[in-house]
C-alpha cells in the first residue's frame, strides 16, 4: 500500500484524501490543518488529524478534537505527500519534503519551475514516472489539457486560443470578489497557455482569461487550428470513449452551468462534484484546419483524478492505461 500523506485539506486537499482513500492499492496515512475549524471536526471522524506545527496542537485539543501530532511527524510515515496548501506555501515546502525525503506533490497555484515537471493524466503521464517532486497542473490548465490531447492524438494541432471565463471564487469563500462587474485580465496572454505547453507539447497556445462574479465553474471557448483538415462530420464523436470528458446537451436541458453542476448531483456526486470536462456537443464546430467547442470546468474537483495518478506514476506503481481504469473505476468516473 501507497502511504499517502495531506498538507492541506481545504478545497482539493480533502477531496484528494476521499480519492486516495477509495483506491485498492492506497492509504491515507494523515492529514494536515492550519486551524480546528468545522472541516477539521469532521475530517477527524474518517482520518487522522495533524497540526502543522507543535504550537498548534493545543488549540485543536480545545475544541475536542484528536490531533496525532505535527506535519513533520506524518511526513516520517508517509511514501507521498500531496500538498494542497495555499498558492506559494508549496514552495515553501519543498525543504521540509526534502529533509523528510519523502515524495510530493504540488498543485497548480505553484511556478512550474518548482518542481521541473508539470503532470496531465492524459497527455504526459510517464513523464512523472519515479520522479521526486511533481506540480499537477491547475483546474483550467487540466481542462484545456485533456480535451487538447485528444485532439492532438487524432488531427494534430498547431495552435489553440482559448477565452477562459473564470468564476470569480469557490463557494465557500465569501472573501473575494468581484460581486457586480465582469473583471478582464490585464495580463495577455494569461499564464493558462504557457501552462498548457508545460504538459501538452504544441507549438502555439494563447489564452485570455475573463473573470465573472460565479462561484460555479469555468467555461473555456476554444478555438483550435489542426493539422488536419477537418470537416463538421470528422468531429461528430470527437472525445467518444474518453472517460473524463463528458457531452452535455442542451436538447437534454443543459443550457448553462447551473444545469452541469445540477446533472453532477443527480449524479449521486458528494459535494455534487463533477471530475469530468463538460463539453457542449452543439459547440463542437469544424471547416478546414478551424476546430472549435464550449467546455465546462469544475475547479474543485476537476484535478483530484490527476493527483491520484500522479501518485501511482511517481511510485511506478502502475502504468498509464491501468491507473486511469483504476482511478477512473473507484471514483465511477464516466464519459460520452
Amino acid at each position: 500500500m501507497i502511504k499517502v500523506a495531506i498538507n492541506g485539506y481545504g478545497t482539493i486537499g480533502r477531496r484528494v484524501a476521499d480519492a486516495v482513500r477509495m483506491q485498492k492499492d492506497m492509504t491515507v496515512v494523515g492529514i494536515v490543518k492550519a486551524n480546528p475549524d468545522y472541516v477539521a471536526q469532521e475530517a477527524s471522524k474518517t482520518f487522522r488529524v495533524y497540526a502543522i506545527m507543535k504550537e498548534n496542537i493545543e488549540a485543536f485539543r480545545k475544541e475536542n478534537i484528536d490531533v496525532q501530532g505535527e506535519l513533520e511527524t506524518l511526513l516520517g510515515e508517509a511514501d507521498i505527500v500531496v500538498d494542497a496548501t495555499p498558492e506559494g506555501q508549496g514552495e515553501k515546502n519543498i525543504e521540509l519534503y526534502r529533509k523528510h525525503k519523502v515524495k510530493a506533490i504540488l498543485q497548480g497555484g505553484e511556478k512550474s519551475s518548482v518542481t521541473g515537471i508539470s503532470f496531465n493524466a492524459y497527455s504526459n503521464f510517464t513523464d512523472s514516472w519515479g520522479k521526486d517532486y511533481v506540480r499537477v497542473v491547475s483546474c483550467n490548465t487540466t481542462g484545456l489539457a485533456r480535451t487538447m490531447s485528444v485532439i492532438k492524438e487524432k488531427f494534430g494541432v498547431m495552435k489553440v486560443d482559448a477565452t477562459l471565463v473564470r468564476r470569480a471564487t469557490d463557494p465557500n469563500d465569501s472573501r473575494k470578489g468581484p460581486i457586480n462587474s465582469i473583471e478582464p485580465s490585464l495580463k495577455f496572454p494569461s499564464h493558462h497557455g504557457p501552462d498548457l505547453k508545460t504538459v501538452v507539447q504544441i507549438p502555439e497556445a494563447t489564452t485570455v482569461a475573463i473573470k465573472v462574479p460565479t462561484t460555479l465553474m469555468h467555461v473555456h471557448s476554444v478555438n483550435v487550428t489542426t493539422e488536419k483538415t477537418l470537416a463538421q462530420n470528422d468531429v461528430s464523436d470527437l472525445f467518444s470513449g474518453y472517460r473524463r470528458i463528458i457531452g452535455v446537451s442542451g436538447k437534454a436541458g443543459i443550457t448553462s452551468t447551473a444545469q452541469v453542476m445540477d446533472m453532477a448531483r443527480e449524479m449521486g456526486r458528494k459535494r455534487g462534484d463533477l471530475f469530468e470536462i463538460a463539453v457542449w456537443k452543439e459547440s463542437i464546430y469544424a471547416s478546414g484546419n478551424n476546430l472549435r467547442y464550449i467546455q465546462a470546468v469544475h475547479q474543485e474537483s476537476d484535478v483530484v483524478p490527476e493527483n491520484v495518478d500522479a501518485i501511482r506514476s511517481m511510485m511506478q506503481a502502475m502504468d498509464k492505461e491501468k491507473s486511469l481504469s483504476e482511478t477512473d473505476r473507484a471514483m465511477q468516473i464516466g464519459g460520452i
